[in-house]
């Protein structure tokens, strides 16, 4: 018990943190005048003095951090943080259930974007505000946002930052300090989402709808504040921005940090990764435009319009929809439901394998074949320029092996309890991938509120699985975690 302490004690200053968030519904509440501005302050107020009481209590117990301690933090955190997050909702929103309500938090901090609410029109401002606030949030991650402006933490930032960062190599940093880390990556952040919530609003958007959209985009989150999501606004602008915005969510944010830094554009067409996403992006819009074409399913202006903002979506595990995919022909929306997996960059707001893993896996699986001719060949594998150790290429074999058999697994947990074969896979894979809509019964026109309450928690399990990196959560049911 007394080794849990230190890690509730950094629970308790993140805690009060998180509830001062909710003063930011509050004000929303009070400027559109929605009835839950005194609620809302209440919450947090009260949240904050017993996040601040278990701080003054733990006091003691501080000290720094060990690895398995940050796995730990992570996971207690994401868990404790959406229970948190869903008492407004549970609160607020009529009719809707605890089971509901925690699915919404779950949904909205790991950015997967599932939604209960059948009629998220009618919900309060300050609800739809806080939904887009949890993604955002969320998108970069809450322990990162906490090493970069609490110093007063008191505790090592890199055991939280490789526990919370995704991508395949957790031990690199963008300075000498993670928390300058931290501080540039969120920098950038929000610079991204300042510049998208200004475009949104000349394209047409109410201040509130782009303030909202802008949060959900750059976060790679997809909640929307209208139940027709991007088809309410109907305009291709506002389409073409949110693209780019998902776009620039998707890619490495360290790519980011050096194209800022050299002031060049370049640095971006440096890295394989961001080539290699580009080059399938730019494939499947261009074939699936002319093919959408051919088979007289849109003009072909429409055609490029729907494909290409669908492809760039979904393809980033953003879950935004001008069109509904599911009723495509079936072999186009596989190929997006497959590339949700993947095409997220490392080091992004984005969710699945990653793009770099799959060229990693890709250059070893050549030089295997290449060795199966030549035994006697020296052959290293290289990425922009660097090897890639062996241990590195074992790791992301394991990872893609987890990250598989989850699907899986739980596919076949979620048939067992009643769903139909493509609604269960491609739910499952929306939720690992943190894309949130797939096909089926959970297509964009669907939500995920005809669950049952047994299957939702399969799948707020698996999103918190694919938001972690599924290793950060399973290594806590491991025997040894457990051992001194």
């Amino acid at each position: 018990m007394y080794k849990l302490l230190p890690i509730v004690h950094i629970l308790s200053k993140l805690g009060v943190l998180f509830a001062a968030l909710l003063l930011l519904p509050a004000g929303i509440s009070w400027l559109f005048g929605d009835g839950l501005g005194m609620q809302l302050t209440t919450i947090s107020m009260l949240s904050m003095l017993g996040s601040f009481v278990v701080w003054v209590l733990t006091a003691k117990y501080q000290r720094e951090l060990k690895p398995r301690d940050g796995c730990t933090l992570a996971v207690v955190l994401w868990v404790g943080f959406a229970f948190m997050a869903a008492i407004p909702m549970y609160l607020a929103v009529p009719e809707i259930t605890i089971t509901d309500a925690y699915f919404e938090a779950m949904s909205g901090l790991t950015t997967t974007g599932a939604t209960v609410i059948k009629d998220v029109d009618s919900l309060p401002p300050s609800i739809n505000f806080w939904r887009a606030l949890l993604q955002w949030f969320g998108g970069m991650g809450i322990i990162v946002l906490a090493v970069a402006i609490l110093p007063l933490i008191g505790v090592g930032g890199m055991q939280l930052y490789r526990a919370e960062m995704n991508g395949i190599n957790k031990t690199n940093k963008l300075s000498p300090r993670i928390a300058q880390t931290a501080k540039a990556m969120w920098g950038i952040y929000v610079l991204f989402t300042l510049v998208l919530w200004l475009a949104l609003r000349l394209a047409g958007m109410s201040w509130f709808d782009a303030l909202c959209h802008a949060l959900t985009t750059i976060s790679l989150g997809g909640f929307s504040t209208h139940s027709n999501g991007l088809a309410f606004f109907n305009s291709p602008m506002i389409e073409a921005i949110i693209a780019c915005g998902v776009l620039v969510g998707g890619l490495n944010f360290a790519n980011h940090f050096q194209a800022f830094s050299h002031r060049s554009l370049r640095e971006y067409w440096r890295d394989i990764e961001v080539r290699v996403t580009i080059y399938i992006l730019a494939f499947t819009i261009i074939t699936g435009t002319l093919y959408m074409w051919a088979i007289d399913f849109y003009s072909l202006p429409n055609a490029f319009r729907y494909v290409a903002f669908t492809t760039i979506s979904v393809a980033m595990a953003t879950g935004f929809a001008n069109a509904d995919f599911g009723t495509w022909p079936l072999v186009l929306s596989l190929w997006l439901i497959l590339l949700t997996n993947f095409l997220s960059n490392a080091g992004s707001t984005g969710g699945g394998i990653k793009t770099i893993r799959a060229i990693v896996l890709f250059k070893f699986s050549l030089r295997e074949m290449t060795l199966l001719l030549h035994p006697n060949a020296v052959s290293r594998v290289k990425i922009n320029g660097n090897p890639v150790p062996e241990r590195m290429a074992l790791t992301i074999l394991a990872f893609v092996f987890v990250y598989c058999t989850t699907i899986i697994v739980f596919t076949f947990l979620m048939m067992i309890t009643g769903l139909d074969f493509m609604t269960a896979m491609t739910a499952m894979v929306a939720c690992i991938s943190n894309l949130g809509t797939g096909l089926g019964n959970v297509g964009p026109s669907y939500t995920f509120g005809y669950f049952t309450d047994l299957q939702k928690w399969l799948c707020l399990f698996v999103m918190l699985l694919g938001r972690l990196e599924i290793f950060t959560l399973l290594v806590l049911f491991t025997p040894a975690y457990w051992r001194k």
